[in-house]
């Protein structure tokens, strides 16, 4: 699909964008959850490291595309584990995907609002944010946690209306979450591209019927 028919910014004055996966490499929450995280886990316990990995995948698939899934305050009580603290210890991997700064720039040189609305917990955006230094390119950051409910919910749309409100008709969102565009959809956003590859270090996607960006420079407002 051409850039031009992937979005048009003629009809944008609104840019949703999600965070992990999307503007960031997925490479560290993949990382942090599926590798460093069980290794410490397994340890804690005394498990062998792979009965360690095997329980906690068990426990994350029972919480999957709920609020708890994302929430660091729900694992630190439900582990007994200082999960920030093993964030900091693989923090090195957050990374900003390619040309993500340059269409930030560009929407914002453009006039529209920009917000970034992510499912991380609060403590997560703010170590990603203190390692990135993105903040400032928003005009508003908005997180599932406030609202009480998680992007694949229709209350998410609402509540996020009633904080930030934004016409559907005239809004874009990017997103690397097949469930969180399909939700998107159903709320009646106009403009929803997908990322095919949220994790650089994991093959490309399925990105289902969206259109999808390689990278931002596939989607600079014209």
């Amino acid at each position: 699909m051409s850039d031009m028919a992937m979005v048009d910014w003629s009809r944008v004055d609104t840019v949703l964008l999600d965070m992990d996966g999307t503007l960031l490499d997925l490479n560290f929450d993949n990382h942090f959850w599926q590798v460093h995280l069980p290794q410490r886990y397994a340890a804690a316990r005394g498990l062998p490291a792979d009965a360690g990995r095997e329980e906690l995948m068990a426990r994350y698939h029972a919480r999957a595309g709920t609020l708890d899934w994302y929430s660091v305050d729900y694992w630190e009580t439900e582990l007994e584990m200082d999960i920030m603290r093993f964030k900091e210890e693989v923090a090195h991997l957050i990374d900003i995907h390619p040309h993500v700064v340059d269409f930030l720039d560009a929407v914002r040189a453009s006039g529209r609002r920009i917000v970034l609305a992510t499912n991380a917990h609060h403590k997560s955006v703010t170590l990603k944010m203190a390692r990135t230094g993105l903040s400032p390119r928003f005009d508003a950051i908005v997180s599932s946690h406030e609202l009480g409910a998680a992007k694949e919910a229709q209350e998410f749309w609402h509540r996020l209306y009633a904080v930030e409100p934004f016409d559907p008709a005239r809004t874009l969102l990017v997103d690397d979450s097949l469930p969180v565009l399909d939700s998107a959809r159903t709320y009646g956003i106009a403009q929803l591209v997908a990322v095919r590859k949220p994790d650089t270090r994991q093959p490309v996607k399925d990105t289902g019927d969206y259109p999808a960006i390689d990278d931002f420079s596939q989607l600079m407002p014209g």
